[in-house]
Protein backbone atom coordinates (compact mmCIF):
# COMPACT_ATOMS: atom_id res chain seq x y z
CA UNK A 1 0.00 0.00 0.00
CA UNK A 2 1.32 3.37 -1.02
CA UNK A 3 1.48 5.85 1.74
CA UNK A 4 0.83 9.65 0.79
CA UNK A 5 2.74 12.26 2.47
CA UNK A 6 1.62 14.88 4.88
CA UNK A 7 0.13 17.87 2.92
CA UNK A 8 2.01 19.78 5.99
CA UNK A 9 5.24 18.44 5.27
CA UNK A 10 7.49 20.02 2.19
CA UNK A 11 8.96 17.47 0.19
CA UNK A 12 12.42 18.23 -1.45
CA UNK A 13 12.67 17.72 -5.01
CA UNK A 14 14.73 14.87 -6.16
CA UNK A 15 16.92 17.22 -8.46
CA UNK A 16 16.61 20.15 -10.38
CA UNK A 17 15.48 19.22 -13.72
CA UNK A 18 15.48 22.35 -16.17
CA UNK A 19 16.11 25.64 -16.42
CA UNK A 20 14.17 27.74 -19.55
CA UNK A 21 15.13 30.86 -20.27
CA UNK A 22 14.06 33.88 -22.83
CA UNK A 23 16.53 35.01 -25.91
CA UNK A 24 17.12 37.71 -27.61
CA UNK A 25 19.83 36.18 -29.30
CA UNK A 26 18.71 33.21 -30.26
CA UNK A 27 21.15 31.44 -32.33
CA UNK A 28 23.70 33.24 -30.23
CA UNK A 29 23.04 31.97 -26.82
CA UNK A 30 22.59 28.85 -28.05
CA UNK A 31 26.15 28.22 -29.26
CA UNK A 32 27.19 30.00 -25.92
CA UNK A 33 25.34 27.16 -23.86
CA UNK A 34 26.62 24.45 -25.73
CA UNK A 35 30.37 25.96 -25.92
CA UNK A 36 29.99 26.30 -22.14
CA UNK A 37 28.48 23.26 -20.77
CA UNK A 38 29.46 20.95 -23.89
CA UNK A 39 25.61 20.65 -24.68
CA UNK A 40 23.46 18.97 -27.35
CA UNK A 41 20.98 19.95 -28.55
CA UNK A 42 17.77 17.27 -28.36
CA UNK A 43 15.47 19.74 -30.55
CA UNK A 44 15.14 22.94 -31.90
CA UNK A 45 12.88 24.52 -34.50
CA UNK A 46 12.21 28.69 -35.03
CA UNK A 47 10.93 29.16 -31.25
CA UNK A 48 12.66 26.59 -28.79
CA UNK A 49 15.79 24.99 -28.34
CA UNK A 50 15.80 22.06 -25.63
CA UNK A 51 19.52 21.39 -25.05
CA UNK A 52 21.05 18.58 -22.26
CA UNK A 53 24.73 17.86 -20.34
CA UNK A 54 23.79 14.26 -19.95
CA UNK A 55 20.74 11.61 -20.06
CA UNK A 56 18.29 14.04 -19.12
CA UNK A 57 15.92 14.86 -21.84
CA UNK A 58 16.83 18.60 -21.31
CA UNK A 59 18.33 20.65 -19.24
CA UNK A 60 17.73 23.60 -20.72
CA UNK A 61 15.26 25.31 -23.32
CA UNK A 62 15.93 28.54 -24.89
CA UNK A 63 12.75 30.34 -26.08
CA UNK A 64 13.14 33.11 -29.03
CA UNK A 65 11.92 36.08 -27.31
CA UNK A 66 10.29 39.10 -29.12
CA UNK A 67 11.55 42.72 -29.63
CA UNK A 68 15.45 43.16 -28.00
CA UNK A 69 15.39 45.02 -24.99
CA UNK A 70 17.62 46.69 -23.05
CA UNK A 71 18.26 43.69 -19.76
CA UNK A 72 17.56 45.69 -16.47
CA UNK A 73 19.31 43.78 -13.47
CA UNK A 74 17.69 46.06 -11.10
CA UNK A 75 14.27 44.75 -11.64
CA UNK A 76 12.99 42.06 -10.07
CA UNK A 77 13.59 38.20 -12.19
CA UNK A 78 16.07 35.73 -12.16
CA UNK A 79 19.49 36.54 -11.42
CA UNK A 80 21.37 33.34 -11.82
CA UNK A 81 21.69 29.86 -12.43
CA UNK A 82 24.73 27.64 -10.25
CA UNK A 83 26.67 24.41 -11.24
CA UNK A 84 28.76 22.91 -9.04
CA UNK A 85 32.13 20.70 -10.13
CA UNK A 86 33.09 18.02 -8.62
CA UNK A 87 37.10 19.32 -8.29
CA UNK A 88 39.07 22.86 -8.44
CA UNK A 89 40.79 21.19 -11.10
CA UNK A 90 37.80 20.86 -12.95
CA UNK A 91 36.18 24.10 -12.48
CA UNK A 92 40.41 25.35 -13.81
CA UNK A 93 39.92 23.51 -16.31
CA UNK A 94 36.23 24.10 -17.62
CA UNK A 95 37.57 28.08 -16.88
CA UNK A 96 40.95 27.57 -19.42
CA UNK A 97 38.56 25.79 -21.93
CA UNK A 98 36.36 29.05 -21.99
CA UNK A 99 38.81 31.53 -22.21
CA UNK A 100 40.35 30.01 -25.25
CA UNK A 101 36.69 30.49 -26.82
CA UNK A 102 37.04 33.74 -25.49
CA UNK A 103 34.56 33.20 -22.85
CA UNK A 104 35.81 34.76 -19.68
CA UNK A 105 33.60 35.22 -16.30
CA UNK A 106 32.33 38.29 -15.31
CA UNK A 107 32.65 38.24 -11.34
CA UNK A 108 35.12 35.95 -10.07
CA UNK A 109 34.03 35.76 -6.44
CA UNK A 110 35.41 33.71 -3.75
CA UNK A 111 32.32 33.14 -1.15
CA UNK A 112 33.94 30.97 1.64
CA UNK A 113 31.75 27.94 1.74
CA UNK A 114 32.40 27.79 -2.85
CA UNK A 115 35.15 29.52 -5.26
CA UNK A 116 32.75 30.66 -8.39
CA UNK A 117 33.30 31.98 -11.89
CA UNK A 118 30.00 34.24 -12.77
CA UNK A 119 29.85 34.16 -16.85
CA UNK A 120 26.96 35.95 -18.77
CA UNK A 121 25.34 34.42 -21.81
CA UNK A 122 24.88 36.78 -24.70
CA UNK A 123 21.59 37.72 -23.12
CA UNK A 124 22.74 38.42 -19.94
CA UNK A 125 21.92 35.98 -18.26
CA UNK A 126 24.21 35.09 -15.61
CA UNK A 127 25.65 31.40 -14.60
CA UNK A 128 27.82 30.90 -11.79
CA UNK A 129 30.61 27.28 -12.22
CA UNK A 130 31.50 26.44 -8.65
CA UNK A 131 33.37 24.65 -6.66
CA UNK A 132 32.41 23.60 -2.96
CA UNK A 133 35.46 24.80 -0.68
CA UNK A 134 33.65 23.54 2.45
CA UNK A 135 31.60 20.76 3.72
CA UNK A 136 28.37 21.81 4.65
CA UNK A 137 28.58 21.90 8.36
CA UNK A 138 32.14 24.07 8.02
CA UNK A 139 29.53 26.02 5.88
CA UNK A 140 26.88 26.32 8.14
CA UNK A 141 29.19 27.70 10.58
CA UNK A 142 31.06 29.87 7.96
CA UNK A 143 27.68 31.41 7.68
CA UNK A 144 27.07 32.41 10.74
CA UNK A 145 30.39 33.81 11.76
CA UNK A 146 30.86 37.60 12.04
CA UNK A 147 33.45 37.39 9.08
CA UNK A 148 30.79 36.41 6.35
CA UNK A 149 28.15 38.68 7.87
CA UNK A 150 31.06 41.46 7.33
CA UNK A 151 30.96 40.57 3.46
CA UNK A 152 27.95 37.85 2.73
CA UNK A 153 28.89 38.05 -1.06
CA UNK A 154 32.92 37.43 -0.74
CA UNK A 155 35.45 38.27 -2.11
CA UNK A 156 37.11 39.00 -5.88
CA UNK A 157 40.06 36.70 -6.77
CA UNK A 158 42.45 36.61 -10.18
CA UNK A 159 41.04 32.91 -12.27
CA UNK A 160 44.69 33.46 -13.85
CA UNK A 161 46.83 33.09 -10.71
CA UNK A 162 44.55 30.41 -9.15
CA UNK A 163 45.78 28.78 -12.29
CA UNK A 164 49.20 29.38 -12.63
CA UNK A 165 49.59 28.66 -8.71
CA UNK A 166 47.73 25.35 -9.01
CA UNK A 167 50.00 24.86 -11.95
CA UNK A 168 53.21 25.26 -9.76
CA UNK A 169 51.91 22.82 -7.17
CA UNK A 170 49.90 24.90 -4.68
CA UNK A 171 47.56 22.69 -2.73
CA UNK A 172 43.64 22.75 -3.35
CA UNK A 173 43.27 23.46 0.02
CA UNK A 174 45.45 26.49 0.30
CA UNK A 175 43.51 27.70 -3.26
CA UNK A 176 40.23 27.62 -1.66
CA UNK A 177 41.14 29.08 1.61
CA UNK A 178 38.78 32.04 1.95
CA UNK A 179 41.15 35.49 2.81
CA UNK A 180 38.34 38.51 4.12
CA UNK A 181 39.03 41.35 2.31
CA UNK A 182 40.94 44.26 4.29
Amino acid sequence: MTTIPSGTDAIAPAKLAHIVIRSHHFEDSIAWWTTVFGMTERHRNEFIAFLTYDEEHHRLAIVRAGEEADLDRKKAGFEHVAFTYASLDELLATYERLKAHDILPVAPINHGMTLSLYYADPDGHQVELQVDAMDNDEAEVFMASDVFAANPIGVRFDPDDLVARRAAGESIDSLLTYVPAS
